[in-house]
């Protein structure tokens, strides 16, 4: 558990530093001779303000990047899926929810993290890389999971629609093209499992409404009756050791 602290310490680090270099890269702008500011800005307009934008949309994005490039989006589909199948509406909450996707994410994700330590983050803080490299270096791990993880039907889906020529190497291809391939199937993977995780918990359900009906108590809820049998099932069977198994061994 204390690994995986420091390796989420370790990403939220790399963040910071990509997003205090680009800080300072606009305050040595700002450094510059009055005569050349005057001439720039002549021709460029207030540059400035453009950067300061740019970081802040930047830094707006680092959730919605962390998340649809990571197992997060297949993981929180999942089991709000299971949630909605054994028929309890807010147990676990959403919090619990996106707390254990966020650490089954980071668990998951460890090779990719300690990666991005190796090849950009340690090079880069050791002076041994500029700040460009080190993107780079860290965009390739990143690039090689969401690869894994993406069908081919998929990554040439969004090749075709972007206009884009038939790469001979995976290298060549865009990230952002990589990117909406990977959310795509990621969320085919997802709902996939979420309907083979809902099949047995029907199955409960229809016998449950088939009973009740015969006997006549066709006023009594079936969910009512049906959700504890529900619970019972997924206690005995250790429900979330396997559906954790599942997700963890999803990914290759």
């Amino acid at each position: 558990m204390k690994k995986r602290y420091i390796k989420l310490l370790l990403l939220s680090v790399i963040l910071i530093t990509m997003i205090i270099m680009m800080s300072v890269s606009v305050a040595a702008e700002s450094e510059a001779p009055i005569t050349e500011i005057s001439e720039a800005s002549g021709l460029l307009g207030n540059t400035d303000t453009l950067d300061i934008i740019f970081s802040l949309t930047f830094i707006a994005l680092i959730p919605s990047i962390l998340i649809m490039t990571t197992s997060f989006t297949r993981i929180i589909i999942v089991i709000s899926i299971l949630r909605n199948a054994i028929g309890l509406q807010q147990t676990p909450p959403n919090q619990v929810l996106i707390g254990i996707s966020l650490f089954l994410s980071l668990f998951i994700m460890s090779p990719v993290v300690d990666d991005i330590n190796i090849e950009a983050y340690t090079p880069y803080k050791n002076g041994e890389i500029t700040q460009e490299q080190m993107l780079e270096n860290a965009m390739d791990p990143l690039r090689e999971f969401m690869l894994k993880q993406t069908k081919n039907e998929d990554l040439n889906f969004f090749l075709d629609i972007s206009d884009s020529e038939r790469p001979e190497d995976y290298n060549e291809i865009s990230t952002t093209v990589i990117i909406p391939a990977f959310i795509t199937s990621e969320l085919k993977r997802a709902f996939i499992i979420g309907f083979l995780l809902y099949l047995p918990f029907l199955i409960i359900d229809m016998v449950v409404a088939s009973t009740l009906m015969s006997m006549g108590m066709v006023m009594l809820p079936p969910t009512m009756i049906s959700l504890p049998f529900k619970l019972m099932l997924f206690v005995l069977i250790d429900g979330w050791q396997l559906t954790f198994q599942t997700l963890v061994a999803g990914f290759n």
